[in-house]
Parts: structure tokens; sequence; C-alpha cells
């Protein structure tokens, strides 16, 4: 019997435990699954509260079809039905220009309009902003062979102009990934941007001819790809939690140690467990440290991925006490505007059943690798100054009902340029180490689709 062992029972681990019990079923394959949690759940970051007939989601609150992992996950676990879209209304974003909340441009996807008169209209950008911007139609594509990464902030300036980095690229992308533009891969992150360039040479051509085959009007993101569950994201969470695999939490692993093909997992509580395989599906620095001995290149190299501390703050409001319409599902605030938030957003808008009714549940987000000083303060020093930002923004009134902060340091790793390159550096390095895979939001993609897919890799190696 093949004995496997999982450190990690965040989503990644978790579908990499699933993804063994699914192949050694269908192939037949017996084997011995132990999953090690340092932290008392599983879960991760993924983490839903109930509090007052209020639905908080403490980490990420919906996960995005396009990537198909997630949903057929899901479906597989007999979630369909429970399933959920964002709400058909306001589906729409606003970003913060010199303390009032702006409307972003009907059909304008994170970097450049697909339509042309909501952009001219709009009063995110000056003239001057919008003229620099319209460049981008007769500019010439980079030369380059496709294969080249560049920042965010390298390519949005040269496209588009410095105003529209400010203003629209740095808090759109850094609400989804809270980082620098200026070291952001945009190869690792936003692909689609580089291949437009390359296809069409313009990037507001690329969307305006994109734009004719698609329908529904929205602006900031797809809102209508993003997916939750009736009852927040713990429900993926609590669906996988009674995999035929022995879960160990308040578990941590402290050394490991390869002889042969036999591997040696010394854990917090002195046990030693020996395993076939071993899955990582931990942060890129937690695995780093327990490789030291074991492929001292590979430690190092993981070691280059750096990190940043988020924090999610909850509020939950009566309706009376907010003048703001709360017409779409939330809003990102610019660096440059100074605010203590990067983000906002109407989570009882944008999904069902998260508030009681004449209530309102508002989520902030604050820190990341632009204000790491925000996320250094303590609880309730950090929520009162995202609280003081939030009532001038959208002109509430009154004292939140009740305020939930939830810290995650060094949860969100930083995808520098040249990430990807260092990635495949890595996966060839740990390829030479026996039984040994990595999973997590630390290689190559940070949301949940992309851990499970992380997961369900390892899995399909280990069983090999």
């Amino acid at each position: 019997m093949k004995k496997v062992v999982i450190i990690g029972g965040g989503i990644s681990g978790m579908a990499a435990a699933h993804r063994l019990i699914e192949l050694g079923q269908t192939n037949q394959q017996p084997l011995q699954i132990i999953l090690i949690e340092a932290s008392p759940r599983l879960g991760g970051i993924i983490e839903t509260k109930y509090r007052d007939g209020f639905l908080l989601e403490r980490g990420p609150d919906s996960f995005i079809s396009e990537k198909p992992e997630a949903l057929a996950l899901a479906r597989r676990l007999g979630l369909e039905s429970r399933l959920i879209q964002t709400n058909e209304k306001h589906r729409r974003s606003f970003i913060v220009r010199n303390g009032r909340l702006r409307a972003v441009p009907e059909g304008f996807q994170l970097l450049a309009p697909s339509r042309i008169w909501p952009f001219i209209t709009s009063d995110i950008f000056s003239l001057a902003g919008k003229a620099r911007m319209a460049a981008d139609l007769v500019l010439p594509r980079k030369d380059t062979n496709g294969t080249n990464d560049e920042s965010l902030a390298s390519f949005v300036r040269r496209r588009l102009g410095q105003e529209a980095l400010q203003r629209m690229a740095q808090p759109m992308v850094g609400g989804i990934y809270t980082t620098d533009p200026e070291t952001l891969s945009l190869r690792a992150t936003l692909p689609r941007f580089l291949e437009m360039e390359r296809e069409h040479r313009s990037l507001i051509l690329a969307m305006l001819r994109q734009s004719r085959a698609q329908k529904g009007g929205t602006s900031g993101a797809r809102y209508s790809l993003f997916l939750s569950f009736d009852q927040g994201m713990q429900v993926l969470v609590d669906a996988l939690a009674p995999i035929k695999a022995d879960i160990r939490l308040n578990t941590r692993a402290k050394d490991l140690r390869l002889d042969g093909l036999t591997w040696t997992i010394t854990t917090n509580t002195g046990e030693k467990l020996t395993a076939d395989a071993v899955c990582l599906a931990v942060p890129a620095y937690v695995a780093a440290s327990l490789l030291n001995d074991v492929n001292e290149s590979l430690a190092a190299k993981l070691r280059q991925i750096k990190y940043a501390s988020t924090a999610t703050i909850n509020f939950g409001y009566r309706r009376s006490a907010i003048d703001h319409p709360l017409d779409g599902f939330g809003f990102v605030v610019p660096f440059m505007e100074k605010r203590s938030l990067i983000a906002c957003t109407f989570s009882s808008v944008k999904f069902s059943q998260r508030a009681p009714d004449a209530h309102v549940l508002l989520r902030a987000f604050a820190g990341g690798a632009l204000q790491p000083e925000i996320f250094a303060l303590d609880e309730d020093e950090m929520s009162a100054r995202v609280e003081a930002d939030v009532l001038e923004l959208l002109g509430i009134t009154a004292k939140p009902l009740f305020t939930e902060v939830a810290k995650w340091e060094r949860s969100m790793p930083q995808y520098e340029v040249g990430h990807l390159d260092r990635v495949t550096e890595m996966e060839n390095e740990a390829s030479k180490t026996p039984g040994l895979t990595l999973a997590g939001n630390s290689y190559r993609g940070a949301g949940i689709p992309d851990c499970i897919r992380s997961g369900e890799a390892a899995a399909e190696v280990m069983t090999k």
C-alpha cells in the first residue's frame, strides 16, 4: 500500500487528498493518506462565519467559473444545486477619485474599455488622460517574441499612460492581487492583455472586437462568471472535510528527511511519520524551511517568492444608516487617494442571503504590498481607520452594528516579473527529489480554482 502525507489543510491540500481518493478508487490502487494541518481547522483562508443573521466571509467570497477546476469539483461533490451567481442587479463597480465614488465605465475590463461612449463620458479620467489612453489605438506593438515578461506598470504606461495606471489599473488589479504594479508579472497574472497586444496591436481595438461577441453590460469585472454557495464558501470546505484520509489538526511538520525513497516527517508532537510521497501544500516560505536538508537548491528558489499580508474587515449596518444607493458591488481605492483600505465589497448586494432584511453587510480589504503599515496596526486601530474611510465615502451616519476583523499574515504570494520562469525552475528541481510535489497559491495562480488545480495535479503525480 502506497503511503502519502499531505502537509497543509487549505483548499490545495484538501483537493489533493480528495483527488488521491478518486484516483485510488478508479485505478484500484490502495492508498494510505495522512493530511496534517498546523491550525485547529481545515480550509486555510476560506472561512465563513455567522453573526446576528449576517453571513461573513473572512477570506475569499467567490470563485471564477472561467477556470473550470472549482466548478468541476463542486459538481463531483454534489454541490451544484447550492451554487449561486452574483445578483443580476447592479453588476458594476466604482473607483474612488478625489473622495467620491465614480462608476467604472460600462464595458471597461481592468485595463481598457470595450465601449467608447461610456469611456468618453466617464469622470474617472481627465481629458488629457483620456487622450493618452486613446493613443493606444495608433501605438505600435512591442517588438517581442511573445515570451518576454513585463510588469503591469510598465505595460500600462506604455500602452495607456500614467493616469490609466494610477486611476484604473493599479486599484482594479490591486484589489485582486494586493500587489505593487511596478513588480507584478503580467505574464503570470493577466496574460490575455499581452496576447491582445500581440494579436491586435491595440488593446482598445482588441476589446472592441471582443465585445461584439459578448452580451450584457458590466463594468470593472465580468461578474456573471463569479460563483459562490448559498451558505458561503465554507460549503466547499465542509463537503471536502469528510474525505477518507487520516486528518490530523493542530499538527505541524517540523522536519523532513529523505532516505532513499522513504520520507520521514517529524511533527510538533514528536511523532515520526513515514511516507512514499509528500505533498507540500503550504506557502513557499514554509516549504523552503522544510526542504533545507532535503533539497537546498529548491529551498533557495522557494524563498525568492515574496508575500504580502492582507486583512478583511466585515461591517454590519442598518440600511437606513447609509446614504449611498449601493447600486453596485463595491469600490476600489487607488493608492494615490491615500486611504486606509484597498477596496470594499457591498457583500449583501453582490450575493443574496448575506444580511437580514433592512440591513447591509460591507467587507473592506486592507494591507497588501503597498500598505504594509496598515496591516501592522492592531485590529482595533486598523478597523477604526478603515471604518472612518468607509463612513466618509458612503455617507454613513451611524456606527456599525459589529466589526469583524480577519488578519491573514503573509497570505498573498507576489507574482513578480519572471515568476513563471522561476516556478518552472522550481518544478524541475522538485522533480529530481523522489516522491515530492508542491501545491498551493504560490506557483501558477492564486485563486481557488488555481489552488484546486495545483492540488489535483500533485495527486496525479503521486499516484504514478
